[in-house]
């Protein structure tokens, strides 16, 4: 019988590059993100490729309302989820935090804490009432150290972290497995995100060194999910080699 994998954020980056990859690996998939037409062709790309059953949801995460009614109005047999892939997630802005615009400090705690949290509190009772599962929350490094001007999105990755921890030991009654992936400078839409589209300077973020991409955190995350049943990878940190902390990477210049 296929395993179920949910994936939020699947739309680009990460969340596009687990669904790929879980699809490859026989399970079926419920897509969520905010762009239906992205979703819809991801889903025919999926079962076209690979043959997966593929069901899209489109909300966002920030919408509580929008979270529940979406997840519950699937039909009964999709709410067997093996697999919750936490991936919505964004930054906005580079500012110091006396400089900081309300507004994207708001977008921020909506989507990274609040929207995970919606997404876990209606998938881990299915999970809950199956009798297992396993929970993977897509953090940062910024969940584990702070860096310049990141303040408020280094706060919001420090509490995935932090809600990873709670959610192992709360499930942990039930069976229920929860990994925490954080990555280091990935290139993928994060960077033209923060900085509102401008895609000359996001790009300068990624010059003189070679950072992730999102495949090699979407095979990070199915080492976790893959291992045996004794075996629950709690925490993983992964960074490009040319990189030692947040803000120490050595760059070649020409």
């Amino acid at each position: 019988m296929s395993k179920t994998v949910l994936i939020t954020g699947a739309t680009s980056g990460i969340g596009e590059a687990c669904a790929n990859l879980f699809a490859y690996q026989g399970y079926k998939l419920i897509l969520t993100g905010r762009r239906l037409d992205r979703l819809e062709n991801l889903a025919s790309s999926l079962n076209e490729q690979h043959n997966a059953e593929v069901a899209v949801s489109s909300f966002d995460v920030r919408d509580r309302e929008a979270v529940i009614s979406s997840l519950e109005s699937l039909p009964h047999e999709w709410k067997q989820v093996d697999v919750l892939i936490n991936n919505a997630g964004l930054s906005l802005g580079l500012d110091p935090v006396h400089k900081g615009d309300y507004d994207d400090w708001d977008v921020m705690i909506d989507t990274n804490v609040k929207g995970l949290l919606y997404v876990s509190r209606v998938v881990s009772n299915w999970m809950v009432d199956g009798g297992a599962g396993h929970i993977v929350n897509i953090g940062s490094i910024a969940g584990k150290e702070v860096y310049p001007n990141g303040n408020v999105y280094c706060a919001t990755k420090h509490a995935v972290d932090a809600l990873s921890k709670a959610m192992r030991t709360d499930l942990l009654p039930y069976g229920i497995k929860v990994t925490a992936i954080h990555p280091g400078a990935v290139e993928t839409e994060f960077s033209i995100v923060r900085f509102k589209g401008d895609e000359e300077r996001a790009q300068k973020v990624y010059d003189g060194f070679e950072p992730l991409v999102a495949q090699d955190i979407a095979e990070a995350i199915w080492f976790a999910v893959s291992r045996p049943a004794h075996v629950n990878i709690n925490d993983m940190l992964i960074m490009p080699a040319a990189q030692a902390t947040a803000s120490n990477i050595i760059r070649k210049r020409d």
